[in-house]
């Protein structure tokens, strides 16, 4: 079964820096987005960045631009997230998701997206 396994959150103080790690399992593709999403009760998923894999391009949210950093093994079937100068409004629960065989007319940066998922990771952000 293909899925994925998120760790790397925790509790830091504004300014922090915390790394995020997500693994994709049971199968490799060539081509195929992996993306960051966060969420906090009450409110939407939201995107917060991807990158292709077997290509080049990365895309961030407005929101995290500049310290934010999706980058990926050599394997090519492991994605982290270098998150630096850490604000209290990035607190939330932070989630993986793949699409090898999601619904590719959606932007890569909407949930609708995303087929596989991982369980989530808790970033918390003291000021």
């Amino acid at each position: 079964q293909v899925q994925l396994v998120e760790s790397g959150g925790g509790s830091v103080q504004a300014g922090g820096s915390l790394r995020l790690s997500c693994g994709l399992s049971g199968y490799r593709f060539s081509h195929y987005y992996m993306a960051w999403f966060r969420q906090v009760p009450g409110k939407e998923r939201e995107g917060v960045g991807c990158i292709y894999i077997g290509g080049t391009t990365t895309l961030y949210a407005d929101s995290v631009k500049g310290r934010f950093i999706i980058s990926q093994d050599n394997a090519k079937n492991t994605v982290f997230l270098q998150m630096n100068s850490l604000k209290p409004e990035d607190t939330a629960m932070y989630y993986c998701a793949a699409d090898p065989a999601g619904k590719g007319w959606y932007s890569p940066l909407r949930a609708e997206r995303y087929n596989v998922w991982g369980q989530g990771t808790q970033v918390t952000v003291s000021s």
